[in-house]
C-alpha cells in the first residue's frame, strides 16, 4: 500500500520503520547532504557551535559544488568561494567540485553519487531533479544543512502522494518542459504544496533521462516535497557506467494509495510559455506568438542538457539569430560542454550567433551574467520567472522549451519551434 516516497522514507527511518503514512513525522538517516554558495552560511554556522561538534558527521556523504557566482564576479563572492574552499579542506571532504564542473543537478549523477531509494538533501531548491533517478530529494536551507552535517539526520513529515498519468505522443519539438508547465498553467502552482509527485504513463515512458529530469527539477515549482518519473531501466543504464553503488529500483505497490490522481494527454500538446511574472501564468505558444525578446537563454538545471543543446543547433543549423537578439547557452556541466564540441554543436551555435559560457547557473538567477535592463524581454529555458530575477524589475521573463528558445532567438519574437 506504499507509495515510492512512504518507501524511501521508511527504510531511512531511524527507527527502521517497515511502513509509514502521510502526515507522520520521522528522523530519517541522510544518504547524501549537496552544498553549494550556502556552505559559506553552513561555515559560519559551524563558528558558533562548540568546537568538539565542529565535525562532519561523515565526509563521503558530503558533496560540495561551486556552480552560483563562478567564477566569481565580486569581490563578495569571491570571499564566499574562499570561505567554502576552506571549509571542505577542513572538514575534508571528499568529494568537493570547484568552479570547473558544472551545475549542481547535472554534476551530483554524472559523478555517481545520485541512486534509487536514496534520501538526498541539497541547499538548492530544485534538488528534487534526483527523483528522475528515482531518489527522493529535496531542497532544505542552510540552518538545517547545518544540523545535517553535524548530526546525519533530519526531521520529515511523510508526504502525501499525488500521480500524474501522462499519456499519448508529444509532437516534434514539443518537450518535457512543455509538459510541465503546462501542468503548471492548469493546475497552479501550489497543486503539489509538501506531496511527494509521481510521473508515470506512456508518455513519460517515452522520456529520456535528461527529459525527465527537466519535470522533476520543475515539480519544485509546484511546490513538490519529492518529484519522482518512472522507476525504470533507463535509469539503471544511465547510472550503471558512473558508479559502483548498488543499483536497486524502488517502485510503488500496486495498490499505493494517492490523494489525488490527474490524467493528462499530450497528443495535441502545444509548446507552452510561462509568461511574466509567474510560473503558473502559462498560455500556448500560438497565444503569445510575435512577442518580442532581446534576450534568449538556453541553460540551466532545468534544460542545459546535450539533448536541449542538440535540438537548439538542429532549429539554427546554417542560420544566424535576429540582429537584436542575445542568445546566450550555458552547458550544464563540463561534460556535457566536451560533447557538445566534440560532436560540432557548439560550432553551429556560435556560428549562428550564440555566446557559450563555462557551466554554471549563470542568467538564472540574473546575479551574474545576462542582466536584463528595464522593457528588455528575455525568453529562457531556466525555471522561474519571477519580477527582477534577471535583473531589472521592469522586464520580462518568459519560459519555455529549449526548442522555442532556439526558435524564438531566430525570429525575434515568441515563435513555435514546429513552424520553423
Amino acid at each position: 500500500m506504499s507509495t515510492i516516497a512512504e518507501k524511501i522514507l521508511a527504510k531511512a527511518s531511524v527507527e527502521k520503520r517497515e511502513v509509514v503514512k502521510p502526515g507522520e513525522y520521522l528522523n530519517c538517516n541522510i544518504d547524501l547532504a549537496m552544498g553549494h554558495i550556502a556552505l559559506a552560511k553552513v561555515a559560519a554556522n559551524f563558528m558558533g557551535i562548540k568546537k568538539k561538534y565542529r565535525k562532519v558527521w561523515d565526509n563521503e556523504k558530503v558533496v560540495g559544488i561551486l556552480d552560483h557566482f563562478s567564477p566569481a564576479p565580486s569581490e563578495r563572492w569571491a570571499l564566499a568561494h574562499q570561505m567554502i574552499r576552506k571549509f571542505a579542506r577542513e572538514q575534508n571532504f571528499k568529494y568537493f567540485y570547484d568552479i570547473k564542473e558544472g551545475i549542481c543537478h547535472q554534476v551530483l549523477p554524472e559523478k555517481g553519487h545520485v541512486a534509487p531509494g536514496m534520501l538526498i538533501v541539497g541547499t538548492d531548491s530544485h534538488t528534487t531533479t534526483y527523483g528522475a533517478f528515482n531518489a527522493a530529494s529535496c531542497g532544505i536551507g542552510y540552518t538545517d544543512m547545518t544540523i545535517v552535517f553535524i548530526k546525519g539526520t533530519l526531521w520529515f513529515r511523510v508526504p502525501e502522494s499525488q500521480l500524474f498519468e501522462i499519456n499519448g505522443k508529444l509532437d516534434k519539438r514539443v518537450m518535457s518542459k512543455d509538459i510541465i508547465l503546462y501542468i503548471a498553467g492548469k493546475y497552479g502552482t501550489d497543486i503539489g504544496t509538501y506531496k511527494s509527485m509521481e510521473f508515470v504513463g506512456d508518455a513519460m515512458d517515452n522520456l529520456s533521462i535528461a527529459s525527465r529530469m527537466t519535470i522533476s527539477n520543475m515539480s519544485l515549482e509546484l511546490g513538490a516535497k519529492f518529484g519522482f518519473t518512472p522507476p525504470d531501466e533507463k535509469i539503471i543504464k544511465w547510472l550503471k557506467p558512473r558508479t559502483d553503488r548498488p543499483l536497486e529500483l524502488v517502485k510503488p505497490d500496486e495498490d499505493a494509495k494517492y490523494s489525488e490522481t490527474f490524467q493528462i494527454e499530450v497528443d495535441n500538446l502545444e509548446p507552452q510559455v510561462a509568461c511574466p511574472h509567474s510560473v503558473e501564468n502559462v498560455k500556448p505558444v500560438s497565444e503569445v506568438k510575435n512577442v518580442k525578446i532581446d534576450q534568449a537563454f538556453l541553460g540551466s538545471c532545468t534544460n542545459g542538457r546535450i539533448e536541449d543543446l542538440e535540438i537548439a543547433a538542429e532549429i539554427l543549423k546554417g542560420k544566424r539569430i535576429h540582429e537584436d537578439v542575445r542568445l546566450i547557452v550555458i552547458p550544464a556541466s563540463q561534460e556535457i560542454w566536451l560533447e557538445a564540441a566534440e560532436r560540432g554543436i557548439s560550432k553551429i551555435l556560435i556560428e549562428a550567433g550564440g555566446i557559450i559560457g563555462n557551466p554554471n547557473c549563470g542568467p538564472c538567477f540574473g546575479a551574474h551574467m545576462g542582466m536584463l535592463a528595464g522593457g528588455e524581454n528575455c525568453i529562457s529555458s531556466s525555471n522561474r520567472n519571477f519580477k527582477g530575477r534577471m535583473g531589472s524589475e521592469k522586464a520580462g521573463i518568459y519560459l519555455a522549451s529549449p526548442a522555442t528558445v532556439a526558435a524564438s532567438a531566430l525570429t525575434g519574437v515568441i515563435t513555435d519551434p514546429r513552424d520553423i
